[in-house]
């Protein structure tokens, strides 16, 4: 997720730019019924339909971080975006949702997690369907009550609104110089799309965007399609893996899309602003060979495509949406930033394809393996490419780790995001002090053993979610010895272990 840059941290550049902002994350989802031609009308998100059901409650999945993302009862299994853009970035743009799930409980409504647009109609299984709204939630009842077991087609017919909402939340849209771009993590897809927000349910992702002349659209997967008319042009878009909806990825903009081979055949595309591209060129082909670099370590890159979306917007940090992976323009423009530094922020993002977009977290706590891994790729590619020594960043890193755990808690347990700050969660603690944790595991089992975690990990959770939990046990069986006791305090603890095979190492306020 977001990565900046801390001028303080070992491994940030030399006279970082004073705008580069501090090292977090560069980088937080039953009985009345309208009738039909009421559910034609627009209800605006956030204020209640006349004769919705009541009690209408805002649900969630329970997570620990983020208690109201996602819903029970339903397992999504693919979504169908569209989205037509008119040419102002200031103003909404007309949308269709459409999502197939399959029920897991019998249900007299449902919720799906959307707080910022209008819904102007919702059908279940064709059939019109009243909504009302609750919290982030919109509450949709069905004609006719669902059955464990059977399919759930849902169509919600509503805006999505690229304006900052009110309540001052971070993510959905970003709008660029030029148009429009995604960044949905932790919590914000449904403020583009109705969904079940939370990385637990992956789905498959097709994308229909159309555009005024003169603009290119561009979204996670591959082309599946092009279709012009004498004013408009709609790009499709489908991804051949599933897909957490904070990995959702669109992008409109006066762009170029550059092609090139990536390893295997590849097909490896960027988004760069078309005035660019030159500047851009030499950044962009040392892609196919830091993939390459990542698959002599974990394997096989896990998806279609891969590329780089260079945005013309101050986000304040680079997200690594499936298979496109969003970066502000200035990382590559502004001359403070060294080489080396750049293309670690480069595989910081390229290594969550693995980490993260192909292996989810099941829950938010789990964080830590996403960010955690994606770091300590970064730190190697540094110490094997621009000899920045990987064990002194870690040396580094212990002597901060238990301030850190103090601010935001263990790796594994992090504290809570603060109210109006839900990307809080993206702290030095899932960073640099998960990747000490697994500094912490190659020195205890040793490099060989090491890497082949890090395989089987990727390899065994391919396209689908996983816990810390069963990284303890999978880690256990390569080691052939159960780790729980040695790595329980490494995730858990409120102190930061003795790192073996360091016993000099000191926390930095017991130094000296």
């Amino acid at each position: 997720m977001p990565h900046t840059v801390d001028p303080q941290h070992p491994s940030a550049p030399p006279s970082s730019p004073p705008s580069s902002g501090t090292r977090r994350s560069r980088r937080s989802r039953r009985a009345g019924r309208l009738r039909a031609a009421l559910c034609a009308s627009a209800v605006s998100v956030g204020l209640l339909a006349a004769s919705a059901p009541s009690p209408a409650e805002p649900l969630g999945l329970g997570d620990r971080l983020y208690p109201h993302l996602g819903n029970p009862g339903y397992d999504v299994r693919a979504y169908d975006l569209s989205f037509t853009y008119g040419g102002d970035n200031t103003k909404p743009l007309t949308a269709v949702t459409r999502i197939d799930a399959r029920v897991t409980e019998n249900l007299e409504r449902f919720n799906l997690d959307f707080s910022h647009g209008t819904v102007r109609s919702v059908a279940v299984n064709g059939e019109p369907a009243s909504f009302t709204t609750a919290g982030e939630d919109l509450v949709v009842t069905p004609e006719t009550p669902l059955v464990r077991g059977t399919p759930l087609l849902v169509t919600v017919r509503h805006t999505s609104d690229p304006r900052k909402p009110a309540e001052n939340r971070d993510g959905g849209w970003v709008r660029t110089t030029d148009g429009l771009a995604m960044a949905n993590q932790a919590d914000a897809a449904h403020l583009v799309f109705p969904c079940n927000d939370h990385p637990a349910d992956k789905a498959d992702f097709t994308f229909h965007v159309t555009a005024p002349e003169g603009y290119t659209a561009v979204a996670n997967g591959l082309p599946a399609g092009v279709e012009r008319t004498a004013r408009t042009t709609t790009w499709s878009y489908r991804t051949a893996h599933p897909m957490a909806t904070e990995l959702a990825q669109v992008s409109i903009g006066r762009s170029k899309v550059l092609h090139r081979e990536g390893p295997h055949g590849l097909p490896v595309r960027d988004v760069v602003p078309a005035a660019d591209e030159k500047a851009l060129e030499p950044w962009l082909a040392r892609t196919p060979g830091q993939i390459s670099w990542m698959e002599s370590k974990v394997g096989p890159y896990p998806f279609e495509t891969y590329g780089l979306l260079m945005a013309q917007a101050q986000t304040g940090f680079e997200l690594e949406t499936q298979t496109l992976s969003l970066f502000e323009k200035e990382v590559f423009t502004q001359p403070g930033y060294p080489a080396w530094y750049v293309e670690s922020i480069m595989v910081h993002e390229l290594s969550h394809q693995w980490f993260g977009d192909s292996v989810s977290p099941r829950s938010w706590s789990d964080l830590w393996l996403n960010e955690g891994h994606a770091t300590w790729y970064e730190a190697l590619y540094a110490e094997e490419k621009a000899d920045r020594p990987l064990q002194a960043r870690m040396k580094a890193a212990y002597g901060a780790s238990d301030g850190w755990r103090a601010s935001g808690g263990p790796p594994a347990a992090p504290k809570p995001p603060k109210a109006g700050q839900k990307i809080g969660i993206f702290r030095a603690n899932v960073y640099d002090g998960a990747a000490l944790v697994l500094y912490a595991l190659r020195q205890e089992i040793g490099a060989d053993a090491f890497q082949r975690v890090e395989r089987q990990w990727v390899g065994t959770h391919r396209d689908g979610t996983a816990t810390t939990a069963d990284f303890v046990r999978l880690a256990s069986e390569v080691a052939g010895r159960d780790l729980s006791g040695f790595l329980r305090p490494w995730l858990y603890g409120a102190k930061t272990p003795p790192m073996p095979g360091h016993p000099d190492w000191r926390p930095a306020t017991d130094a000296g």
